[in-house]
């Protein structure tokens, strides 16, 4: 296949015009099992998109074809000026290569709800492995990047100490460092709270809040109200693959238009 360029950055004048995500008319399905069927979904620069709905709605298997991890059935996914999957040009298709979906990946990071660790590195190793391995960059240099990333997630003594060593909250934060390693335009965050003891929770939406209030541009799938309603800008309910209400969280929250979603809200508020 023919390589493209896929690179994140755009233009001063194309940022402050053009949604940094943008869905339209998005389908997939596993087999008989049709999971999205039509989502239409817009993300400014800057912006923390809250996705809310309920389980097998199809929140994780969007926030997957964002990032390239799933390829879409039909619709149109562009992130930051890119068709995600394919370059146009000369009235021509070009399907994507895979060293073209790896370079594109590189530029949005994702937050699963399993911290998805190398369980043979500590914290530091970690962090500094993707800029060493994919990115070529100095050991010494990403080992000090690394320390200050982790000094940022409140893990700054925690370097030396191995997955099996550290707390779910403690992981997910080394996993969101790791994340930002890797210098992503876009992050998104697949529950990243959803496996954690509830004590466990507030360390983890701290450190995103602190990512939100830095301009950092965020898609988050969550059953956090509280946190949809407090750092969100946007709040996108979900089902049946389809977006049934959009809208500012606060608002969203107190004041449902669409039926399904006050009933969703009714169970988790």
């Amino acid at each position: 296949m023919t390589q493209i360029q896929t690179g994140l950055v755009l233009s001063a004048d194309a940022a402050a015009t053009s949604p940094i995500i943008i869905a339209e008319q998005v389908y997939k399905s596993f087999g008989s099992n049709q999971v999205l069927a039509g989502i239409n979904f817009e993300v400014a620069a800057g912006e923390v998109a809250v996705v809310i709905g309920p389980s097998g709605s199809g929140k994780s298997t969007f926030l997957r074809c964002l990032n390239a991890l799933e390829t879409i059935d039909s619709g149109r996914i562009r992130v930051s000026g890119s068709d995600v999957g394919y370059d146009y040009r000369d009235d021509k298709f070009y399907e994507w290569s895979s060293k073209d979906y790896a370079k594109f990946r590189l530029g949005i990071g994702m937050v699963f709800q399993r911290f998805n660790l190398f369980n043979n590195m500590n914290a530091l190793e970690n962090v500094a492995c993707g800029p060493i391995k994919v990115k070529g960059m100095p050991k010494k240099e990403a080992k000090e990047r690394a320390q200050a990333l982790l000094e940022m997630v409140g893990l700054g003594t925690h370097g030396h100490k191995f997955p099996n060593q550290l707390s779910g909250g403690q992981q997910q934060r080394v996993a969101i460092a790791r994340s930002l390693a890797m210098d992503p335009s876009v992050m998104l965050f697949d529950e990243p709270t959803s496996g954690l003891d509830p004590e466990l929770v507030d360390e983890v939406l701290e450190v995103m809040k602190t990512l939100a209030l830095g301009g950092m541009t965020m898609v988050v799938v969550t059953h956090e109200i509280g946190f949809a309603r407090e750092v969100g800008d946007s709040l996108t309910f979900v089902d049946g693959g389809v977006v049934v209400e959009k809208g500012d969280p606060r608002t969203v929250i107190a004041n449902p238009q669409s039926p399904r979603t006050q009933q969703f809200l009714s169970k988790v508020l």
